[in-house]
């Protein structure tokens, strides 16, 4: 390629620089580059590609980056690469791709000088585009944008920018991409037939027609801007397709002189095409144009001709102002939305537009009230939320008294001025929510009648009383709120989430009042006057410090009341008396000891409905008042002192649709059960309930939960109800089910029951540490969006990752991510020491693939590791999370939050970030109506408003750690960080604590999915795995019985697994999934043993200059060798292999030596070693005894210096292996123990190697005439030992990889 390749780096920049391009070098271009030009104009080099594509959206085939221009790339981390595409078109050729080198500095003119074209366009996520400034940096967007999604390693984002597959998120077009749909929807034209009228008197001819707005329009060909227009309106009138004439329409017009146009078109395609379009315009009962987020920066010229269009939406363009056109022609325009066009001022012409009464400004750039609405007299709505405002000036707002409506969301105010008393009598109805306003005073709006100020941080408020119908003031710091006069017309008044330490007295003598909220105060009395009040209908009282509640002397209108978290012991003796209209009361989280009575009488007038007393102090004595309420369609009574439930009071509650008695000492569920017919969700988890209550008679019953109780057998009917999904056994740890059981259940959407005991060592060593519950609830929802992830063996087999993952409304995206982040976890670990938590969320995201372009979930995810680096530390505990899923330590009994919640309400942070980028926040605080969550996996084409950069925290594990908490946004909506701690802390079972958090917050009013995984730590001194804290210590003289038991690993030691003499070679052969053979020889030490170090774990670390004696504990292993005594990897026989294929049996004795000196105690064979460094903590010294040999005497050796092990690469190389079986071998520093006992393969295997054993039935038989060979070749193979362990020692030295079966 001569000067102009990938390699030439000076020449890479900005600055003239030519180039030859010879055909041969093109030819032997590597790889990538093959058959491509590369040039260079303008400075630039331009690699020119055909990249075929399937569609307009979807990304070109991949074409990666050449040898060459890799080799340019990596001398500076400015460089890179961008593609630039042609013209995005329907057609189905190819499209022109272009390869452009450059740097950071390049310019978007140098790039378009280099390829003669006039602009580039820029377009994100398949969706909006706009065009670059001339000097705008494309390569330098490209890494902002990488940058902006988390990437922070330069190296990675030069990496990820040259990926074309990157063009699926950003990419660049040489012209203005428009898919067909869009531009069918903003301008339909072409040269037709045309026939005017519905008679035949009128001849066809050729004429220029427009389909645009809510008109068609007929000119002529020629003069068809100058000449005469024919413009037929089109809303409410009809198009039909012609039968006698092939491809033909007519439009006819609205009304009773209404005219008709036939158009012939050329092909179908076309003919329907337009006859979609313009019954889309047909149809429409007013005359509406809809051209929003379709990359504007001027009004369509032809749209001015539809002078009926009383709607238009142009938000999320790209409108200048002098790119409004003749505005004034559209004279019968009522509402036009410009809401997100980044416009700092209105042209002049909209002030023409004397009818509209409704304009949207929001998320533009106005730092004050446009003065041009002013003279828009008949304007009564204006929006300017997301804007800059940093002030209300109610004065500019006085001078425009014909406005009614001010949304003001979203922006900078910070305080409302007036320059005169005069008062506004026009503004009724203001929206200041999301601002920095600490006092506000709109005594002045004498008018107003509602005011949302929510989200604030008012100390104070004033208002005035005289017109005002609804207040809402939630999640301020109010201490006062003055109102006057007395709002007599208020209806609706939200004050929670505040300071207030009393119910204003004004609230007291609103006569119309009906819904009081003002929960989350420090309320310590409520009113008797409010509890009396003739209009109140809800009253939300809970989260405060009531003690008491006022008597009930008269009938009360009351339908809704909360009470819950208060210190409540009881509850006014006649509010079931009084109160006959209360449909909803909730009182959990109380100390209730008792419920009042309801109505004397046999028959009851009680309308109550719903009632939740979970978390109190209610015992046997409260079910008989519950029969006097025989409308209950849900009753939770969880958490109490519940220990029966009388069956003649259960069999009244014959509404009954949802029972909730879990965490009660309830041994039975009543059989008149059976009676609630209607009864669709039993919870009773968490008692001690031994019989199966009789329910699957019900025909209704969709959702049991009875685990954790002490079920020991199932009677089921022959047929189970159709309704039934989910059916909860867990945690009953005496149930057996049989097959013909689980057969019967087998149509069950989910069951759910313990699995077997794992026999695995990981998860007996895991055990120690930390043990896990999950429990996830649908509620009120038909199917469930929440998954959990819950691996506590992973990777090294003493980690473990758990995670939560909510998908709101969707429940693709929460199954995906939790079948897919653990392994993209583990490759990132092996990857990066520091951005690997980062690294795995962002991989997910671009791993959900299509399903993530719409769709989206929060997660946390949370890592356990041994802290190698950090020997002073045991376990690090790290956290990420996006959107509204959150993890919280317990340590000592307190709550420590790990996460940061990333919503809109919650975090101002993040609301500032998108704001600035001008998202559309909805009225429900949505982005673009979406979601709340400002992070999450998923949803790209809301970028950049949306991200998925976790919040990261790392935190070392200490023995005062207890438990872990995981739960999504419902959980942690009902309870706080304390409560959930405190209600789970005492609890041993991880499970039943999960199952007691969801029931709490379904209890405390949760609806919707929740999800809760509690994670019990136990990293104390008790689980100690030492030999000096609970293993087998040696015997006298330093010797261990020969059936000893297997120890418990050692936490850090990385063993998988200790084997005892008494398991099958079958058991362990298949536990371990390899083969054995040996290809070396070795001289045996009958019966010694070799002092060793004391086995440690990460609590008590090994001291640097100690001595142990060894431990004994061997293992059996078995294989199958093939017919010739050969591995499949082996090269040559190896000495004492069977030639018939008998199995191999090795007792292996294993343990660990530190020290300054080893000595053996056989005087036959002594053996010294050097003393090791502060690194030799892992050396292994085994013996490997054959049995059933000719020779039982003999004892054939297997050890090698210690120094010589430590030096074999098998000692490190199967890091992050897996088994064959599936299971993860524990990644630690004392090695491999199978591998080392075979003084480690010195080729590629996939076996480890083990002396080979006789079986007693087999016989050395050598034929007479083969004698004299096989002794030749015996002595050959002593003669050639000595040189043959010099050649292994210098291949154990050489840097090679065995992949091994572990």
């Amino acid at each position: 390629m001569g000067e102009a390749g990938p390699a030439a780096g000076p020449g890479a920049g900005p600055g003239p620089r030519e180039a030859q391009e010879p055909e041969e070098d093109e030819a032997a271009a590597p790889g990538g580059t093959r058959g491509c030009r590369v040039g260079s104009r303008g400075g630039i080099r331009v690699l020119k590609r055909n990249a075929k594509r399937t569609g307009s959206r979807s990304c070109q085939s991949r074409s990666r980056v050449g040898s060459r221009e890799r080799t340019w790339l990596k001398g500076d981390v400015g460089r890179g690469c961008v593609y630039v595409y042609g013209r995005d078109s329907a057609a189905a050729a190819p499209s022109d791709l272009r390869l452009v080198l450059c740097t950071v500095d390049t310019q978007a003119s140098e790039i378009c000088d280099g390829e003669g074209r006039k602009t580039l366009f820029l377009q994100l996520h398949g969706d909006l585009v706009r065009r670059l400034e001339p000097t705008e940096k494309p390569l330098q967007i490209v890494y902002d944008y990488l940058a902006g999604l988390g990437f922070d390693d330069p190296l990675r984002v030069q990496e990820e920018a040259a990926n074309s597959d990157l063009s699926c998120m950003i990419r660049f077009y040489s012209e203005k991409p428009c898919q067909v749909e869009q531009l069918d929807r903003i301008l339909l034209s072409g040269v037709y037939n045309v026939r005017k009228g519905k008679t035949q008197l009128h001849k066809w001819a050729e004429r220029s027609v427009t389909l645009c707005g809510t008109c068609l329009i007929v000119s002529s060909v020629k003069d068809c801007h100058a000449g005469k227009m024919h413009i037929l309106p089109l809303v409410g009138g009809k198009v039909e397709e012609m039968k006698r004439r092939q491809y033909t329409l007519a439009f006819t017009s609205a009304g009773a002189q209404a005219q008709t146009y036939h158009v012939s078109f050329e092909t179908l395609a076309e003919c329907q095409r337009w006859h979609r379009q313009a019954s889309t315009i047909v149809s429409m009962r007013f005359s509406m144009v809809d051209l929003s987020c379709y990359s504007l920066e001027e009004v369509p010229e032809h749209l001015f001709y539809s002078q009926d269009i009383t709607y238009l939406n142009l938000r999320h363009n790209f409108m200048r102002t002098s790119g409004a056109g003749s505005l004034d022609s559209l004279c019968s325009l009522q509402t036009f939305w410009l809401d997100g066009n980044f416009l700092t001022s209105l042209p002049e012409e909209m002030g023409n537009l004397q009818q509209i009464s409704c304009l949207g400004l929001s998320f533009n750039n106005f730092c004050e009230l446009p003065a041009i609405c002013e003279k828009l007299v008949t304007l009564d709505k204006l929006a300017l939320a997301g804007n800059l405002l940093e002030t209300l000036d109610l004065t500019v707002l006085n001078r425009m008294g014909h406005i009614k409506s001010v949304d003001l969301r979203l922006n900078n105010l910070k305080r409302a001025a007036a320059d005169t008393l005069e008062g506004n009598k026009s503004v009724a109805y203001m929206d200041l929510r999301d601002n920095q306003m600490t006092d506000l005073d709109l005594s002045s709006l004498v008018s107003l009648e509602q005011l949302h100020c929510e989200r604030n941080k008012l100390r104070e408020l004033t208002l005035s009383g005289f017109s005002l119908r609804a207040l809402y003031a939630n999640s301020n710091c109010l201490t006062a709120v003055n109102i006057y006069p007395v709002p007599g017309l208020l209806t609706c008044l939200e004050l929670s989430h505040n300071q207030l330490q009393c119910v204003p007295d004004w609230a007291c003598e609103a006569k119309k009042l009906e819904v009081l909220d003002v929960s989350y105060n420090l309320l310590l009395e409520l009113p008797s006057r409010i509890l009396r009040s003739l209009s109140l209908r809800k009253l939300m009282v809970g989260h405060n410090r009531l003690q008491s509640l006022p008597p009930l002397l008269e009938h009360i209108p009351l339908e809704v009341l909360d009470l819950q978290h208060n210190l409540l012991t009881k509850l006014p003796e006649t509010l079931f008396v009084k109160a006959l209209n209360l449909r909803y009361l909730n009182a959990s989280a109380n100390s209730l000891e008792s419920l009042p009575s309801t109505c004397p009488g046999e028959e009851s007038l009680s309308m109550l409905q719903l009632l939740y007393l979970t978390n109190n102090n209610l015992t046997d004595q409260c079910i008989p008042v519950l029969v006097g309420h025989p409308n209950l369609r849900i009753l939770h009574l969880a958490n109490n002192n519940l220990q029966t439930f009388p069956a003649s009071k259960l069999s009244k509650l014959e509404h009954l649709e949802e029972l909730n008695l879990s965490g009660n000492k309830l041994k039975t569920i009543p059989t008149t059960v059976a009676n609630c017919k209607l009864l669709h969700t039993l919870i009773a988890h968490s008692n001690e309930i031994s019989i199966f209550p009789e329910i699957l008679h019900l025909p209704r019953i969709q959702f049991v939960d009875l685990s954790c109780n002490e079920l020991t057998e199932i009677l089921i009917p022959e047929a189970l109800p159709g309704a039934l999904q989910e059916l909860d056994l867990s945690g009953n740890t005496n149930l057996v089910l049989e097959h013909k059981t689980l057969d019967i259940f087998s149509h069950i959407t989910t069951l759910k029951i313990d699995a077997k005991p794992s026999l695995t060592a990981d998860s007996a060593l895991t055990s120690v540490f930390w043990s896990h519950g999950v429990a996830e609830m649908a509620g009120q929802r038909n199917k469930l969006c929440v998954s959990s992830l819950a691996l506590g063996s992973f990777a090294e087999g003493v980690e473990a990752v758990y995670g939560m993952f909510d998908g709101d409304k969707n429940e693709e995206l929460p199954r995906l991510l939790q079948c897919t982040m653990a392994d993209v976890l583990l490759e990132e670990v092996q990857q990066s020491d520091t951005m690997f938590m980062s690294n795995t969320f962002l991989v997910s995201h671009r791993k959900l693939g299509m399903a993530g372009q719409k769709l989206g979930s929060s997660a946390v995810l949370c890592y356990i590791r041994n802290e190698v680096a950090d020997p002073a530390s045991n376990f690090s505990l790290t956290v990420a999370n996006v959107g509204t899923c959150q993890a919280v330590l317990c340590r000592s009994g307190k709550a420590l939050p790990l996460s940061k919640v990333f919503s809109l309400e919650q975090c101002s942070e993040e609301a500032r970030r998108v704001k600035e980028q001008k998202a559309i926040i909805t009225e429900d605080n949505k982005v673009n109506g979406v979601t709340c969550c400002t992070r999450m996996l998923g949803c790209t084409y809301l970028h950049p408003w949306i991200l998925p950069k976790p919040h990261v925290s790392s935190i070392p594990l200490t023995v005062q750690d207890e438990l872990l908490l995981l739960g999504n946004k419902a959980l942690w909506e009902h309870l706080s960080y304390a409560e959930a701690v405190s209600a789970v802390r005492h609890l041993h079972d991880p499970l039943a604590a999960a199952k007691k958090l969801c029931t709490l917050a379904q209890s405390y009013g949760c609806q919707d999915n929740v999800g809760a995984m509690v994670v019990c730590l136990n990293i104390s001194e008790d689980n100690c795995t030492c030999e000096m804290h609970g293993l087998t210590l040696t015997g006298p003289g330093g010797f261990s019985s020969t059936t000893t038991k297997p120890a418990t690993p050692s936490c850090s030691s990385g063993i998988a697994s200790e084997f005892s003499s008494e398991l099958s070679a079958s058991e362990v052969s298949s536990e371990v999934g390899s083969t054995a053979s040996d290809e070396h020889s070795a001289v045996g030490l009958d019966g010694s043993l070799l002092p060793r170090q004391e086995r440690r774990c990460s609590l008590h670390p090994v001291p640097p200059s100690s001595i142990f004696q060894r431990q004994h504990s061997s293992a059996t292993f078995s294989s199958n060798q093939s017919d010739n005594g050969l591995d499949s990897d082996d090269e040559q026989p190896v000495e004492g292999v069977m030639t018939n294929g008998s199995k191999v049996e090795v007792e292996v004795d294993i343990h660990c030596c530190k020290g300054k000196a080893l000595e053996l105690q056989h005087p036959a064979a002594e053996y010294s070693s050097s003393t090791p460094g502060p690194e030799d903590d892992s050396g292994l010294v085994l013996i490997i005894r054959r049995q059933n040999s000719v020779n039982s005497n003999t004892v054939q050796r297997g050890v090698k210096e210690k120094c010589e092990l430590q030096k074999s690469l098998s000692t490190c190389c199967l890091y992050g292996k897996k088994l064959s079986n599936g299971s993860i071998v524990p990644l630690e520093e004392s090695l491999n123990l199978i591998e080392v006992a075979t003084e480690a393969p010195k080729k590629k295997t996939g076996y480890f190697a083990a002396p080979s054993q006789m079986e007693p039935e087999d016989q050395f038989v050598v034929p007479p005439d083969l004698e004299e060979e096989v002794k030749e070749q015996m002595k050959q193979h002593q003669e050639d030992r000595a040189d043959q362990e010099l050649k292994e020692e210098h291949a154990a030295s050489l840097p090679e990889e065995f992949d091994t079966a572990l």
